[in-house]
């Protein structure tokens, strides 16, 4: 439970269908100082929320001290990621590893059979048994792109009651439990930046990566001098402080030199990118490669239709040698070692599309689907204007 409308009505929709029902609420990671605001998932008004909710349906409630692995597993993952070079996907690594790692093995270790979140999502068996993963029912809340990282046990012991719903239903049936939080509003930042501004968040927790370094062209000329790595995105196009005939746009960040690559509109389509730490769901579907299907890049980007084979890089590694699948490649080891390990070495999947893709940002998720199911998914690792052969 978080204390807004999803959870709080999700909890509502199983108390009146017979379940027994227990709100869990997690304390999470909120960074001090002066002015600061605290962890918008676990302020205290969000408490008073949850545990009011609570008290309506007669549920118990607990608040679970999760702030230093919160801390190490997704707030350190999003600075090591920017240092890095990468735009990181920290809300990616706490479903992966705390929603669905850490509080579903205390969901259990308290006797629930399942972990039921406000999720826009549902979760289906399939003729072979099998656990698949569907979008909501309502487009525009769809969360399925942020929980494609499920494995076949932790989509087993889930349970997203609000996945038949569209938000406004969901608002009416929040009113009908008399819910105080039927029209509360939403907050669409990260949940652990008070300010909303990740630029200063990193200058104020990693000022050592904000290190300036050369802006070059694609063909390596020097433009000019950026202000640290971090301060940009793929695609920007204001803020760069260069002049150019025509408009140049963030085209990479390159870690390896702290150089900022520039270009042209053109020059930002791509048409092939890498996705590594690749999650099937179900997991047979590694074997079916190549296939066809539909990826989005990022969570609110359209889907565009490509084609998935294995890539020639993937490899299994030797079990003293395994890489750590969600943390980037480029990070210094102890940074990398900070995260959960892959199970087999690394799996990576090449996506062609059709069509050259603007965007395509190292770090974030390209997500694969066929029609409503979420196939699985992996992170970006790079993009390539042309595909080869």
């Amino acid at each position: 439970m978080s204390g807004g409308v999803d959870s709080s009505t999700a909890a509502a929709l199983l108390h009146e269908r017979g379940y027994a029902v227990i709100g869990l609420m997690m304390r999470m990671w909120t960074e001090e100082g002066d002015g600061f605001l605290p962890n918008r998932c676990c302020s205290p008004e969000a408490v008073a929320d949850a545990r009011r909710v609570c008290q309506t349906l007669g549920i118990p409630f607990y608040l679970l001290n999760v702030e230093d692995e919160f801390k190490t597993r997704v707030v350190d993952f999003f600075l090591d990621g920017y240092a890095a070079g990468v735009t990181p996907n920290p809300c990616l690594q706490c479903n992966r590893l705390v929603k669905f790692g850490t509080l579903l093995a205390k969901a259990r270790a308290l006797g629930a059979d399942l972990l039921a979140t406000g999720h826009y999502a549902r979760i289906v068996q399939n003729e072979r048994g099998e656990y698949e993963l569907l979008k909501g029912v309502d487009a525009k809340k769809d969360q399925s792109y942020a929980l494609h990282i499920l494995s076949q046990d932790q989509l087993a012991h889930s349970m997203f009651p609000l996945g038949e719903f569209t938000k406004a239903e969901t608002r009416a049936l929040a009113a009908q439990y008399n819910l105080r939080v039927a029209e509360k509003a939403e907050s669409q930042d990260l949940c652990f930046i008070a300010d909303g501004d990740y630029r200063n968040f990193m200058r104020r927790n990693r000022p050592d990566a904000l290190v300036p370094g050369p802006i070059l062209d694609t063909q390596g000329n020097v433009l000019g001098q950026h202000t640290g790595l971090p301060d940009y995105t793929i695609g920007q196009r204001k803020g760069l402080g260069i002049a150019a005939r025509e408009p140049l746009y963030v085209v990479a960040l390159d870690g390896a030199r702290n150089a900022l690559i520039v270009g042209h509109k053109a020059e930002l389509g791509k048409r092939v990118l890498i996705a590594r730490a690749v999650n099937w769901i179900p997991p047979r579907l590694a074997e079916k490669l190549p296939l066809r299907a539909s990826v989005k890049i990022r969570y609110r980007s359209m889907e565009a239709p490509a084609t998935l084979t294995p890539d020639a890089s993937s490899r299994i590694l030797p079990k003293s040698r395994v890489v750590r699948d969600d943390a980037s490649p480029d990070l210094p080891r102890q940074a990398r070692d900070r995260h959960a390990p892959s199970e087999g070495g690394e799996k990576k999947v090449r996506v062609e599309f059709d069509e050259p893709l603007r965007d395509i940002t190292p770090g974030q998720a390209a997500v694969f689907y066929d029609g409503e199911r979420c196939l699985g998914g992996g992170i970006i690792e790079g993009g390539r204007m042309k595909a080869e052969g």
